[in-house]
């Protein structure tokens, strides 16, 4: 039954994606989002698919380690996070 459940949202996902940016609302973008992140945070194939996407030409670099971590799902997510500014940006 887990399987039916990740295809269906994998699905959802999929056609969020290839609908494209300019027609998704941002309700309908962050839907898609959460989504994903479900996904990738509950189905350890998945998850370690879009890893060897992502990262996987990156392997012997430096930057391997970073974006392996990137997949990480213990960090708590926060929804108002992108909102605030960037260090830089605040300090002066």
């Amino acid at each position: 039954m887990p399987v039916v459940v990740a295809l269906v949202l994998f699905g959802a996902v999929a056609t969020a994606a290839a609908q494209g940016a300019g027609s998704d609302t941002p309700q309908a973008n962050v839907r898609a989002s959460k989504q994903y992140e479900q996904l990738l945070c509950t189905n350890k194939a998945f998850q370690a698919k879009r890893i060897a996407q992502e990262c996987g030409s990156l392997q012997g670099s430096q930057f391997y380690d970073g974006c392996v971590a990137s997949f990480d799902c213990k960090k708590p997510a926060s929804d108002s996070q992108w909102r605030q500014a960037p260090p830089s940006e605040t300090t002066k």
